[in-house]
């Protein structure tokens, strides 16, 4: 119990000294903290206490899943409809070139040049296409530009590239079965009765102690 803390200690750590080099560098926390991870992690790796640091341990993957979710839940909730359906024809464009262009042309390049398979070259040219929406929207909230119009288009924007990702790569790898048609008709049933059930849940219980909103 005590390695945990511990461990966790260190990775606190490592993000205070991320904050304190973004402020002196003058570049933004979250990409900061990236690359400190990075080499916090190399050097474990080469030295040897990968391990030690609980790099694959199932605690630290999930606290790092579910923050990262978190993120994109906020950055979710940043994006105002109405923006959305003003900035419509913009925000797909650049979503969709934002994909479409990394995509093929690290596709091309990893089957042609590097020589991999099909299936590598797809898998290279999805991979490096998609967007992190959880650091786009730490970098936004440094800057203060999730506030503005810019800021919400690009956000608008990382969601239709992440949108692509998504949709390309069930297209491309997943097998599809009886248990696909479940998940799609489950995620459509969601999509309509999640905002009704929620809200009648905020109205009975979100000003009591339970504090049910956060849950």
């Amino acid at each position: 119990m005590e390695s945990i803390y511990l461990v966790a200690a260190f990775w606190f750590l490592a993000a205070v000294l991320s904050t304190a080099l973004a402020s002196r560098l003058k570049i933004s926390i979250a990409l900061m903290e990236i690359v400190v991870g990075c080499v916090i992690g190399f050097a474990a790796f080469k030295l040897g206490y990968f391990d030690k640091l609980s790099l694959q341990a199932d605690w630290l993957k999930f606290c790092t899943g579910l923050g990262a979710m978190l993120l994109t839940f906020l950055a979710g909730a940043e994006l105002n409809p109405d923006a959305m359906k003003a900035k419509l024809k913009e925000v797909s464009v650049i979503g969709l070139i934002g994909f479409a262009a990394p995509f093929t042309g690290c596709a091309f390049m990893a089957y042609y040049l590097i020589g991999w398979n099909l299936q590598a070259s797809l898998l290279c040219g999805i991979a490096l296409s998609t967007t992190s929406m959880a650091v786009v929207y730490s970098v936004m909230l440094e800057y203060g530009f999730n506030k503005t119009e810019f800021g919400k288009g690009i956000l608008g924007a990382c969601f239709v590239n992440d949108l692509g990702t998504v949709i390309a790569l069930g297209l491309i790898f997943a097998p599809f079965t009886y248990k696909t048609i479940i998940f799609i008709a489950t995620t459509i049933f969601l999509i309509f009765t999640i905002q009704p059930v929620t809200d009648c849940l905020i109205r009975r219980y979100a000003h009591k102690t339970a504090a049910i909103r956060a849950k």
